[in-house]
């Protein structure tokens, strides 16, 4: 049964009173963001209640950790809490992402943390795994959230634990952020479902990329989206194999200074403008037969006939005619 939330009563509990919920998704409190709520807490006091269900005579947090430490820090007497039912071990935990949802975006790690327990219990309680959009429902988070989340579950635990310490660091010392995993992880699925033979040794190149990010041979999280173009250039492009594999070699080679943006450009960069300007042409083709057809020839704009001309005299030189 879904919690009642009529049946709530705002009481004011000691700090000691209160405990941690052992299911909380967030394990990433950093120092930086717990000393400017301090010191707002310090001057204001707490503004908004902590939420708290009661079990076995003691009471655990839903909502309000943050708040909940720096009270004790602070050695406050009592703080406001919302105390309601107990709930589920599923409710406990939707309880707290739809919360955090709604208000302070959690970091993705944090949501990937507790995804898996969610889907588990959904399991237990429902008797079937829930799609993508119920589990959206369910959590408050969106599909593309859910996606990312997934990525980060599936790194390697070394890599967690790497991204695990970088999340500890005040946002503006980040290097090795959540996006730069996300958006590797993309592209390195892209590439090993092109070229399946790179999954052999996923892990080291994995390594190098990172390593190549931290020195700014890779010089952002953007440049992974590049990597994906190389790959699927065979397909999508025509490209020789051999010279998209070529070029993903050397992107991977620890040894190597070359970057993606380069050797995107190097490679498979002419071949895609030309084919973003072959859908460019076509496009203007359709709209130069459209004028034709309905003889609308007088209301085309003076400066945009000036471009034709200039356009017609540059195709004349290039095609010799």
């Amino acid at each position: 049964m879904p919690v009642d939330f009529n049946k709530r009563s705002l009481k004011n509990l000691t700090p000691d009173e209160i405990y941690k919920n052992p299911e909380n998704p967030r394990i990433i409190f950093r120092q930086e963001e717990m000393e400017n709520l301090m010191l707002s807490i310090s001057k204001l006091g707490i503004q908004v209640p902590v939420a708290v269900y009661k079990d076995g005579g003691k009471y655990y947090l839903l909502d309000g950790e943050r708040r909940w430490r720096c009270s004790k820090k602070l050695n406050l007497r009592t703080i406001p809490a919302l105390v309601q039912e107990k709930p589920s071990p599923l409710e406990n935990l939707l309880l707290m992402y739809n919360i955090h949802a709604l208000r302070e975006q959690w970091d993705y790690f944090t949501i990937a943390s507790k995804l898996q327990t969610i889907v588990d219990l959904y399991v237990e309680e429902k008797g079937y795994p829930p799609n993508e959009v119920e589990l959206s429902e369910e959590t408050g988070l969106g599909r593309g959230q859910i996606r990312r989340c997934r990525l980060l579950l599936d790194l390697p635990e070394r890599f967690k634990e790497m991204l695990l310490e970088e999340l500890k660091l005040p946002k503006s010392q980040q290097k090795i952020s959540e996006d730069f995993f996300i958006e590797m992880e993309r592209s390195l699925k892209t590439v090993t479902n092109r070229i399946p033979e790179f999954a052999e040794d996923i892990d080291t190149v994995r390594d190098t990329l990172v390593e190549k990010f931290r020195n700014n041979t890779i010089g952002a999280v953007t440049d992974f989206r590049q990597l994906s173009k190389i790959a699927t250039s065979i397909e999508g492009l025509g490209v020789d194999e051999k010279k998209a594999k070529s070029a993903l070699d050397r992107i991977f080679d620890q040894n190597s200074r070359v970057g993606i943006r380069q050797m995107f450009k190097d490679t498979v960069e002419f071949e895609y403008d030309e084919k973003n300007a072959e859908r460019h042409v076509s496009l203007l083709s359709d709209y130069f037969d459209e004028i034709i057809e309905d003889n609308l020839w007088q209301q085309l704009d003076e400066k945009f006939i000036d471009e034709l001309r200039e356009l017609h005299a540059r195709l004349t030189e290039l095609l010799g005619g």
